[in-house]
């Protein structure tokens, strides 16, 4: 029986099933009132069922009793036995651990003494090590004996003798030596299971001290020789004594046959190359200017500056171009006649002088980055040094180094840890920064540049352009930060000074300009007409108020100036990138970003650049500035529309009060054709449109002042027509003569306005008025002239009905419906 079963048959009865079950019983026995005589019947069952379930109920709680009592009794039976074995099981635990400590050594015990076995044993390994030393030492001491040999063998060389492999013999035999030593070595494992070498690593370091004592040996006597001839000073070989002359071909011969032998004997250097490595003899001419060069630059005299980088860098430029005619005339024939003929000394010679710089470079880096400037001047030092040298034919080709894959150049000891190129970059774009700030902050900052003299070196497509102060200095900066990082040797370095310097520097140009043309929308009353009394701002101080009044600021001349400043300013930067992004370096740069996945991943983050993805595997069709140009034409169109809207919506301000005055009913307005004259509340707007037309002139050149021309007159003859023709209503035959003159007063400000700026004279000049002139012609005309005109407009065909506009307006280039209303807005 499980627990569940027993915890069910325990529990209490459920007095909601039991009367449930009953009025179920009752409900199916007694469906009728007949059916309750079998009631009492019913009820006896039930009384005679309870006593026999209660009689079974006392049976079962007597056998629930009984059975807990034997169940609790057996329990504790076990438990008792479950005790008894635990502590058996202990017993033997603590007999199993006697028996073990009677069986463990006595050496295991520090207070125990050993047994004779165990001191006998112990011996035995002492005498084992110390005989395994005494073979190390016998090693050691066969190859330093070997050494001392070898050295003692060049020492003790007659100086005359020519140098061979017999000179070498004592060094052969410790190179065979080690070699032995190291073979049988090979297999030989500690109880670590890692390879015993450090016996052979000694050995190898004896055997390479004793070849760069030999190396040495004879390197001194190189030097000797060249000091007779004037080294490390400009060398006049001609002039030195013969056995002078002798005895330094003599030496130099002999370390180039020992680099040759020991190429052949020593095992190859699984190592890389080291900057120092090269030309033996070389390597030892290179020793007195490498002392001189500590001397003056690494010391405490004056010339070891670290704000003077150009001063090591000239040095070492000045000792490559002295000793050049020596290397060329005296040192390449003698590399000729041996194995090195493949070697061009002059630029092995350069190779080793690269060292000297390195070490002065890393030395010099700790008291560098905390001076940004100074590092800036040291890395562009550094890139001057290089292209010097690239420019004077240096290359690796010709020397022991040709087998690397390009020369990076001095610079790439500091361009090439990332950490200080990370601080050179910071460094150079918080300059860039202060500059740029320095520039938008000046006080003639949106000034309009003066004309340059005729030594200007502007592009052509700049030239015709005027600009602000900014603009210009804007675009020198963006050049002085290209030359300082176009010498760079690797793309990924001048991307990241594209994306992370350059870049921003526009960025924010273009930011500056959006920002003021948003300012002005929002204080100019030709872009704010629903907020009278909106456009005078407070500008708060700590003394005080100062009021501005910003229709001062946005209307008349000097808001269109404002705008005209901000087109100026970024047609000048667009046009300037459209010319960078043609440049050589420029398309090599972005040519090479498209093809590198990993610089196309920079360029993905530069929202500023164009997409590289789109580009592909094909040559890119666009420049790495197409998207800020792109930027750039959208702010200057943008401009062009606020200058066309703030000048058209001046002048049509100013017509308000010249519409109202003619078109309303004026009792002391004169009627006859002799007092015709001109309404004084035309003169306002004709002199401001004269006024910003001469302004817009002087400022842009030809075709962006023709543009802007043809827009704003356009403009304001389609409004005058609607206005003051079209909409006004009746027009007497004197009021037609009025208008008429006033349409050509507009053309005729124009031509005087502009003064000749287009070309083609007063037909160009007319051309956006010729609705308007049209217009104005046709309400003017009178008599015969104007009924026949009518006449021709109701009965004519299309094309003599235009012939005769032409004959009498100049012009057709009004509709026929509208030259249909003009005639009907006549009284007469």
């Amino acid at each position: 029986m499980t627990s569940v079963h027993i915890r069910t048959l325990l529990a209490p009865p459920n007095i909601q099933e039991a009367n449930h079950n009953a009025v179920f019983f009752l409900n199916s026995r007694f469906n009728t009132l007949d059916d309750l005589d079998a009631l009492e019947n019913a009820v006896a069952e039930a009384e005679q069922r309870d006593e026999q379930l209660k009689a079974n109920l006392a049976t079962s709680q007597a056998s629930v009793d009984a059975l807990v009592s034997q169940t609790r009794e057996a329990a504790q039976n076990h438990t008792r036995t479950a005790q008894s074995l635990s502590l058996q099981r202990h017993s033997l635990n603590d007999e199993l651990s006697y028996l073990f400590n009677q069986l463990t050594s006595a050496m295991s015990d520090g207070d125990s003494e050993s047994t004779l076995l165990e001191d006998i044993e112990t011996l035995h390994r002492n005498l084992k090590e110390l005989q395994s030393v005494k073979g190390y030492v016998q090693v050691i001491e066969h190859a330093l004996k070997l050494s001392e040999a070898a050295c003692h063998q060049i020492r003790s060389s007659p100086s005359a003798a020519p140098f061979s492999s017999a000179s070498v013999t004592e060094y052969q035999s410790l190179q065979e030596f080690v070699s032995k030593v190291s073979d049988a070595c090979a297999g030989v494992e500690d109880g670590t299971g890692k390879q015993t070498l450090n016996l052979v690593l000694f050995l190898e370091k004896i055997r390479d001290k004793c070849w760069s004592d030999i190396k040495g040996s004879l390197s001194s006597s190189l030097l000797v020789a060249s000091e007779r001839l004037g080294w490390p000073m400009p060398v006049d070989y001609l002039a030195a004594a013969p056995q002078d002359r002798k005895d330094f071909e003599r030496t130099f011969s002999d370390l180039l046959k020992l680099q040759n032998i020991g190429e052949k004997l020593r095992p190859p250097n699984l190592k890389e190359r080291s900057e120092k490595d090269g030309l033996y003899p070389l390597q030892a001419l290179i020793q007195p200017i490498s002392q001189r060069f500590k001397y003056h630059f690494e010391g405490t005299r004056q010339t070891n500056r670290t704000d003077k980088p150009e001063w090591y860098f000239t040095h070492v430029l000045n000792v490559m171009h002295e000793h050049r005619p020596f290397m060329e005339a005296v040192i390449q024939p003698l590399l000729s006649a041996t194995e090195n003929r493949g070697i061009v000394a002059w630029r092995e010679f350069t190779l080793l002088l690269f060292p000297l710089l390195a070490r002065k470079l890393r030395r010099s880096m700790p008291s560098l980055l905390p001076h940004p400037p100074v590092l800036a001047h040291t890395i562009y030092q550094a890139l001057v040094f290089d292209a010097a040298v690239a420019q004077s034919g240096f290359g690796l080709a010709g020397t022991s180094a040709a087998a690397s894959e390009k020369w990076n150049g001095v610079s790439d000891v500091i361009l090439g840890k990332e950490e200080w190129f990370a601080a050179w970059m910071d460094g150079e774009k918080q300059f860039a920064e202060d500059q740029y700030h320095e520039i938008i902050s000046a006080v003639d900052a949106w000034h309009i540049a003066e004309e340059e003299g005729e030594g200007n070196e502007e592009a052509s497509h700049l030239r015709e352009l005027h600009s602000t102060n900014s603009a210009r200095r804007l675009k020198a900066l963006v050049e002085q930060i290209t030359d300082r990082y176009s010498p760079l040797p690797h793309f990924a370095h001048r991307t990241r000074f594209l994306i992370n310097v350059q870049i921003p520097i526009l960025e924010n140009y273009y930011g500056r300009i959006l920002a003021s043309l948003d300012a002005f929308e929002t204080l100019s009353s030709a872009f704010v007409r629903a907020v009278p009394g909106a456009l005078a701002v407070s500008l708060g101080r700590d003394n005080g108020s100062v009021k501005v009044d910003a229709r001062r600021l946005t209307d008349g001349v000097e808001g269109v100036q404002r705008l005209c400043k901000a087109w100026l300013s970024a047609r000048y930067v667009e046009a300037a990138m459209e010319g960078w992004g043609e440049e050589l370096f420029f398309l090599e740069l972005w040519t090479e970003i498209n093809r590198r996945a990993s610089l196309r991943s920079q360029a993905l983050a530069a929202s500023s650049l164009p997409d590289p993805r789109a580009a592909g595997s094909a040559v890119p069709q666009e420049t790495v500035f197409e998207e800020l140009v792109t930027q750039y034409r959208v702010l200057v169109h943008r401009a062009e529309d606020m200058i066309v809207a703030q000048v058209c919506g001046e002048v049509e301000g100013g017509l308000k009060a010249h519409f109202a005055a003619t078109t309303s009913p004026n009792p002391n307005r004169p009627t006859a054709a002799d007092d015709l004259a001109l309404s004084q509340t035309l003169l306002g707007p004709i002199s401001l449109l004269s006024t910003h037309l001469t302004y817009l002139r002087a400022a842009f050149p030809q075709s962006v002042m023709t543009a802007l021309y043809r827009r704003i007159a356009a403009r304001l003859a389609e409004h005058i027509l609607q206005r003051q023709i079209l909409y006004r209503g009746h027009i007497t035959a004197l009021e037609g003569r009025a208008i008429h003159a006033e349409c050509e007063l507009w053309a005729e400000t124009c031509q005087a306005g502009l003064g000749g700026a287009l070309s083609g004279g007063r037909n160009r000049v007319e051309a956006p008025w010729l609705k308007l002139l049209q217009a104005g012609r046709l309400v003017g005309l009178e008599g015969e002239v104007w009924e026949r005109i009518g006449r021709a407009t109701l009965t004519q065909e299309q094309t003599e009905w235009e012939d005769l506009m032409l004959e009498i307006t100049g012009t057709s280039e009004l509709p026929r419906e509208e030259v249909q209303r003009i005639l009907k807005s006549r009284d007469d």
